[in-house]
């Protein structure tokens, strides 16, 4: 699996893509129209041999749109040619934070593989966006490589955010340190966690002890769905779930687009209880028919996605998205 398709939804609201509908009025020589600011989740990006840079288009945005009224943002690529850090894109969005009093939701990096593969996308440290918007609740973050010359790369430091209600991370690989930034946050309104922790080749060198924090059910005390996701080793993860504390109090989760065998499975069907679930997502796995049988029978009121399924016999067996 590779991301192929762009944003359509964000936080509820229909994606706008900024730049594409200013071209478009410039090209016809028409006024610009564009929906109340508060009614779309707006997309500032550019796109390749665009002749405007990221920092031109996104204060375009600001220069047309009410920003005061807008609350959720979709930043896109932010460079028209070769791949580069976001930090250049970081710095002027968190310059212009002030712009933006009801924003509640912000996406980074909505590219596709055609743009850049995920684990091309250069990222920094994105910190400055939550201690620059304290009422956002909801924070994505897709990628998380390091420039060329081997500067930078996603990183976060712990740090205190009273409102955030929602946090993402898509990786091809999610570093170590990351992860164990995110454990040392306090988040008291945190109920939804979701982490790609991504194959090794592209950065991702967590180990089920960084995981440990989020399984003890001592962190984030609102969470309601862990999502820990995209893994090679995701029966061991399964197996640390199976009798971990936190799942007494989750109503939905998310062991998905791993490698997930009978093996964990099992661990799973033999530990803790799961049928208070709403729902459990396994989907992109490698389970035999006789144990996806087994699960929905044991889980018969619980929302189960066992949708693509990979051989079980597959002697090499891949997470969903990795380069």
């Amino acid at each position: 699996m590779t991301v192929n398709e762009h944003l359509e939804q964000f936080h509820g609201l229909p994606v706008l893509d900024f730049l594409a509908a200013l071209e478009e009025a410039e090209e016809k020589g028409t006024a610009v129209k564009l929906p109340a600011p508060a009614e779309a989740a707006w997309k500032v990006g550019v796109y390749y041999d665009c002749e405007r840079p990221f920092a031109e288009a996104w204060q375009a945005f600001l220069d047309t749109v009410d920003t005061e009224q807008v609350s959720a943002v979709v930043i896109g690529l932010w460079a028209p040619e070769e791949p580069e850090g976001f930090h250049e894109a970081l710095e002027a969005i968190v310059a212009s934070a002030a712009r933006f009093p009801a924003l509640r939701a912000l996406f980074v990096g909505d590219i596709t593989y055609d743009e850049c593969e995920i684990s091309w996308i250069q990222m920094c440290d994105v910190t400055p966006l939550l201690t620059a918007f304290p009422a956002l609740t909801e924070l994505v973050v897709r990628g998380s490589t390091e420039d060329w010359e081997g500067n930078g790369g996603l990183a976060l430091q712990p740090v205190r955010h009273d409102a955030l209600k929602a946090l993402r991370f898509e990786a091809g690989g999610l570093p170590a340190s990351v992860v164990r930034s995110v454990a040392g946050c306090d988040f008291p309104a945190l109920e939804r966690l979701e982490l790609w922790l991504g194959v090794d080749n592209y950065g991702g060198d967590t180990s089920i002890g960084d995981l440990a924090p989020f399984l003890e059910g001592t962190r984030f005390p609102a969470l309601r769905h862990l999502g820990l996701q995209n893994c090679e080793y995701q029966d061991a993860i399964a197996s640390s779930v199976a009798h971990a504390p936190v799942v007494a109090r989750l109503e939905s989760l998310s062991l998905s687009m791993g490698v997930l065998t009978d093996q964990g499975a099992a661990a799973l069907l033999e530990g803790q209880p799961l049928t208070h679930l709403r729902s459990l997502d396994l989907h992109h796995h490698y389970l035999t028919e006789e144990m996806q049988q087994r699960l929905r029978e044991a889980l018969p009121s619980v929302e189960l996605d066992l949708s693509e399924p990979g051989k079980p016999d597959e002697q090499w067996r891949y997470v969903a998205v990795a380069e």
